[in-house]
């Protein structure tokens, strides 16, 4: 998954699981209150567990802990949902599609899940079909960071070669949250793109700020400072991006000489 895709993963699984919560057995279903809450909560709590070891990117041990909740209850979509991001990162995209699906046919408004799916067809090169699903995820009013599904669908837009939806998506994800790394970067490279090379400085500039510069960052603001004259700059971004960044494709576009 792309960097900026990983920082749009959302795992916010407690809100998800407040919304979630009636989508089992009724009480009537299940002959009472302690029998229905009990497996929802076991299946919130693996699954929370499988959240953590999924960031720490152990996901075999994130797959037992959600085969766990799954069998605590089937009707917990917070579940699927975890497990679809998991045989994403895996690669296992057949998996990945039933699992998502899975989880929207429980929970068909949850943003989270709508969210997560998004960013699973943009990483599948379906990027037309995921702003939908942001989109779906915005118009629910519980959800608890609408900046980052805006950042996604402008990301996801810009991908698809979709500018000016991007530039609004994008914008949209800053005025929400001006510091949301993962709309900084993909309006930078698009106000480079436009030639407003001081815009697109300061936008890059904040990224690396905020988060631990990656290749694609490096490499912007180094052209940036290039196309601005400024060659001690350049250079140091230059020697930054061969110290941590050798292998990377952006490294040897540097090698070549290839600016634009």
């Amino acid at each position: 998954m792309s960097r900026i895709l990983v920082m749009l993963a959302l795992a916010l699984l407690s809100a998800c699981a407040s919304r979630t919560a009636t989508e089992g057995p009724t009480t009537a279903e299940s002959g009472g209150v302690g029998e229905a809450s009990e497996p929802r909560n076991r299946a919130r709590m693996h699954t929370e567990l499988a959240s953590a070891y999924y960031e720490r990117g152990n996901m075999s041990v994130a797959l037992d802990e959600l085969r766990i909740a799954q069998a605590a209850d089937p009707r917990y979509a917070p579940t699927y949902s975890m497990f679809g991001l998991v045989y994403m990162e895996l690669r296992e995209n057949e998996l990945a599609q039933t699992s998502f699906e899975r989880a929207l046919a429980i929970a068909p408004t949850d943003p989270d899940i709508n969210h997560n799916y998004g960013l699973f067809l943009c990483q599948t090169k379906r990027e037309g079909e995921s702003v939908k699903y942001f989109m779906q995820a915005l118009k629910n009013p519980l959800h608890a960071s609408p900046w980052r599904s805006y950042a996604a669908a402008g990301a996801c837009s810009a991908r698809a070669g979709n500018v000016k939806d991007a530039e609004v998506y994008l914008e949209r994800a800053l005025k929400l949250d001006p510091d949301e790394p993962a709309a900084l970067l993909p309006l930078a490279q698009i106000r480079y793109r436009q030639g407003n090379v001081g815009e697109a400085r300061k936008l890059v500039t904040r990224y690396n700020k905020l988060v631990a510069p990656s290749s694609e960052s490096l490499w912007l603001a180094l052209r940036i400072e290039r196309r601005l004259g400024e060659r001690v700059a350049e250079q140091s971004y230059a020697n930054q991006l061969r110290r941590r960044f050798p292998g990377s494709a952006e490294y040897q576009s540097l090698q070549r000489g290839q600016f634009d």
